[in-house]
């Protein structure tokens, strides 16, 4: 997963609906030599009057032509389940169950996989990977625990191996993509970690997370959370990953990025030290998100400087660093 690239959000929210590819997003990926998108999507999209064991063709037929739009340019395509039969990040309690500790979630979870697995059996594995579901939550958080993940894992990969066993198969770390899943080495699983620490950069004035609350105007290096970040730190925080890559398991940052209320200064070290650290570590990543308020378009964070590309305005200074790694 030496991938590169950023995530769209053309799937992503049920409340906005579905769309079909932009795909002049995709020809600016592919012409800024980037060779990877992540498509994080809603399982309510295509699930005819909530019953995710029935499918919207018409909702499906986007994420084919999603699917090849992005063959068409040279892009592999990472589909991920952002919010799942009876787990989201945020939200979840809006769920009907559980997926971690309810039989009908994990049932549902299952067959959402096997369709796709099915569905996109043809696909080479080079053009395509499943990133099974979205940040799962911290240790403890409502029956959650690593041998409830693991037994929910294992059933999906085993249900997805026994009809495309060569798919290219994505783990999300636990507690929001930060732990790593030792247990979990033996399955041949790329494990997706997150850049987003600390959080008082990345997450500055973000009004979902409740600690953003009171945290004075961001700087870098600085002190969060009872440590001090810099490049050093960083790279101390993705120990446990590493250890995971030196026992034979791919790793790829499946989301990073700033929100656009830290001063772009201050996020241009950041990024900085993190591109240093996925580079000495030859990590593939994508940037959340190609357009919006932490994407490359899009964003207004104070201070950045914006260029027409390819029919966007960009943040040039974010876009060379990117290439730069």
């Amino acid at each position: 997963m030496s991938h590169h690239g950023f995530n769209v959000q053309w799937m992503f929210n049920a409340n906005a609906g579905a769309e079909g590819p932009d795909e002049r997003v995709l020809d600016a990926v592919a012409a800024w030599g980037f060779n990877f998108i992540r498509l994080p999507t809603d399982y309510r999209l295509w699930s005819i009057g909530g019953d995710p064991y029935r499918a919207d063709e018409s909702v499906l037929a986007l994420v084919d032509k999603t699917l090849d739009a992005c063959r068409q340019r040279g892009l592999h395509l990472s589909l991920n389940l952002h919010r799942a039969p009876g787990y989201i990040i945020t939200g979840w309690e809006t769920e009907p169950y559980n997926l971690w500790v309810d039989r009908p979630a994990r049932d549902a979870f299952v067959a959402t996989w096997e369709r796709f697995a099915a569905r996109y059996a043809d696909v080479p594995p080079q053009d395509l990977s499943f990133d099974l579901v979205n940040e799962p939550p911290a240790l403890g958080l409502r029956g959650f625990t690593r041998a409830a993940h693991e037994a929910v894992i294992r059933h999906a990969v085993g249900a997805v191996r026994a009809i495309s066993p060569d798919r290219p198969l994505v783990i999300d770390g636990l507690d929001g993509g930060n732990l790593a899943m030792p247990e979990l080495a033996d399955l041949g699983l790329t494990q997706s970690v997150r850049g987003y620490q600390p959080m008082s950069v990345s997450h500055y004035r973000a009004e979902w997370w409740p600690e953003h609350r009171g945290l004075p105007a961001p700087s870098y290096p600085c002190d969060y959370a009872g440590r001090w970040w810099d490049g050093a730190a960083l790279r101390e925080f993705y120990a446990p990953w590493r250890d995971l890559e030196a026992a034979g398991v791919p790793v790829h940052v499946g989301e990073f990025g700033c929100y656009e209320h830290t001063p772009d200064e201050v996020a241009h070290a950041w990024f900085a030290d993190l591109f240093d650290v996925f580079g000495q570590f030859g990590w593939g990543y994508a940037l959340w998100e190609f357009e919006g308020p932490f994407g490359i378009v899009g964003h207004h964070r104070p201070g950045a400087v914006f260029e027409r590309r390819d029919g966007f305005d960009v943040d040039v200074h974010l876009l060379d660093l990117m290439r730069s790694f």
